[in-house]
């Protein structure tokens, strides 16, 4: 009875091979428990993490729709823990509850989108803030307004610094799109995401 002898480079493929099937296995499998438990509503908060021009995008959603987009400068560890402790402990990685969000973002950053078709949840947001970051979306793409009309548009003229406010803690950046709200002098003004990606994203707009 002969033996086949395997060269040591034949063995580390074998091993590579498996270990890449084993992985991808557990990945599928990762992503049927996650929407198991979505669909059995045991699982309250789904993230992931997307590559953008403007770094790194944590998005995080419930069953009502997109409920955080946060800036890598935000920490996205500390957004996830206080998403935990405000909202729900039940929090999951689960990229493929994302995927649409996920791809109108790629459309939006590639200039092949000019607004959002997805589901909102602004549970975070309460009273003039909520009423600003509902005006938000109405600020045409490639545009932008004053703190001082947005004030007015929400319904409170004398509120403009409070505006800046709600820009300054909009839960939904990009999608909400507070960049579009600018000074009176057109100078950028502040951004939860830095004064950088502020200038990218209308810069981007403008030149659709």
């Amino acid at each position: 009875m002969t033996s086949v002898e395997q060269e040591p480079g034949d063995v580390g493929n074998m091993l590579k091979n498996l270990d890449s099937g084993l992985e991808a296995s557990l990945v599928a499998l990762r992503a049927r428990l996650a929407r198991a438990a979505w669909d059995d509503h045991s699982l309250d908060i789904a993230y992931r993490v997307v590559e953008s021009p403007v770094g790194k995008l944590l998005l995080a959603a419930t069953a009502r729709g997109m409920l955080r987009v946060a800036f890598q400068l935000e920490d996205h560890a500390s957004v996830l823990q206080q998403l935990s402790n405000t909202v729900s402990p039940r929090i999951l990685e689960a990229p493929g509850l994302l995927d649409e969000a996920a791809r109108q973002l790629d459309e939006y950053f590639s200039g092949q989108r000019r607004t959002f078709d997805l589901p909102l949840d602004f549970s975070l947001s309460r009273g003039f803030r909520l009423d600003v970051l509902h005006h938000l979306p109405h600020i045409a793409y490639g545009t932008t307004e004053s703190y001082s009309q947005v004030a007015r548009a929400a319904g409170s003229p004398n509120a403009v610094r409070a505006v800046g406010t709600a820009c300054a803690t909009n839960p939904l950046p990009v999608i909400v799109p507070c960049h579009r709200v600018v000074r009176t002098d057109g100078t950028y003004g502040g951004y939860l995401g830095g004064t950088e990606a502020k200038r990218a994203l209308l810069t981007l707009e403008a030149a659709a």
